[in-house]
């Protein structure tokens, strides 16, 4: 499960006024993965974890397309900067059409790089569904001309709790064992370093 679940359900069978902007809701939300007990090496420590913690940016829309695109751009680009914050390489994915799931119109993945594994690993995917997800929950609003329209839906991880975390200790453990802190969070930890040496 994820957060846009019960944000958009919550305007199930409802008429939105979406005449003056987009409806925009940060959802943070337990998750529950099906791969819990799965075979392979990532089943152990925090990649793969069966219950995880995460914030997922949600936008429902008018049903134009070139809007519906801009919000899609900016969704990623706010995981982006965030990420730019933290100072962790990254790179941004556009998946290509057998990699989108059910009623996705285009999707990005933002992986972190991960110097233990020496690869990139997911943390982030911003989706965007034209009205997929809207005409089956019966989200309906008035267009400029009084006509009922299903709005578009987006949603994107913002943060999934774990693999932040990994990808943070493992971009800044120092060779002490100690982890530095970055330096977007030393107002929020109110430390530069964690742990201590030896």
């Amino acid at each position: 499960g994820t957060g846009e679940v019960a944000a958009m359900g919550y305007y199930m069978n409802e008429t939105i006024d979406l005449s003056a902007k987009p409806m925009q809701f940060l959802a943070f939300s337990p998750c529950f993965r099906r791969e819990a007990g799965a075979h392979g090496k990532d089943v152990n420590g925090l990649i793969r974890v069966h219950e995880f913690f995460k914030w997922e940016q949600v936008i429902l829309c008018r049903a134009e397309h070139d809007e519906s695109v801009r919000l899609h751009e900016w969704l990623n680009r706010n995981t982006e900067e965030f990420i730019e914050l933290l100072n962790i390489p990254y790179h941004t994915v556009v998946n290509c059409g057998g990699d989108l799931g059910l009623g996705q119109v285009k999707k990005y993945d933002i992986e972190l790089w991960v110097p233990g594994e020496n690869k990139y690993r997911e943390i982030s995917s911003a989706s965007y569904f034209h009205d997929f997800q809207t005409r089956r929950l019966n989200i309906r609003y008035r267009d400029a001309e009084g006509a009922m329209r299903f709005p578009h839906s987006l949603n994107s991880t913002a943060i999934p709790t774990p693999r932040i975390l990994v990808s943070i200790v493992e971009n800044y453990q120092q060779p002490d064992g100690t982890i530095k802190v970055p330096e977007a969070l030393v107002p929020y930890v109110g430390k530069t370093v964690l742990g201590a040496a030896g």
